[in-house]
């Protein structure tokens, strides 16, 4: 599957605007961290832009993200991808996270979601924003109430990188490529 079969596919499935923005940051954040380990940025790409796609369609547990993962099938992606997008969900019991594409996915996908937030409230969004911006902004509880805080921490911790760096590379990843409406 090239990435604009994966672009259809989201943009068949997924309509909010925001929701394709967290798509693409973490997505960034994937095929950054891909370089720095030395795998395959293509794949570890796909799995960050198609990890929500099912999300608009089928929120509640455990339809996201079962249900996206029966389209993936269908449509020929690879087991290992279909794999990575099912173990980020944590309700999942049976799909733990393994593989280190896995382990990134999951580090990334509510850390993205949480600089986003952080981004839309700077007059310069991403521009000069740092992990010691975000870590103050996690500690404002009614600050992007929607993210759990715990899954970021967590994330970090499992990917074996230390939480302010994982902060900082994210940015860095999603600067080039995430565009705001003014």
């Amino acid at each position: 599957m090239s990435r604009e079969d994966d672009l259809r596919l989201l943009q068949e499935y997924t309509k909010s605007e925001s929701l394709i923005r967290h798509m693409l940051a973490v997505e960034s954040a994937m095929r950054a961290y891909a370089v720095m380990f030395g795998e395959d940025e293509e794949k570890w790409g796909q799995v960050g832009l198609l990890h929500d796609f099912d999300y608009e369609r089928w929120p509640d547990p455990p339809d996201h993200p079962l249900q996206g993962s029966v389209i993936l099938a269908e449509r020929g992606y690879p087991e290992d991808v279909i794999y990575a997008i099912k173990s980020h969900a944590d309700y999942l019991t049976d799909c733990p996270r393994v593989s280190k594409m896995d382990k990134t996915l999951y580090a990334c996908d509510e850390l993205c979601g949480f600089i986003t937030a952080c981004a839309m409230v700077r007059p310069t969004r991403l521009a000069g924003l740092k992990a010691k911006s975000v870590r103050k902004k996690l500690k404002q509880l009614s600050f992007a109430a929607a993210v759990n805080r715990d899954d970021i921490t967590r994330g970090a911790e499992d990917l074996g990188v230390d939480l302010n760096e994982h902060i900082d590379f994210c940015i860095q990843a999603m600067e080039p490529v995430l565009k705001f409406d003014e």
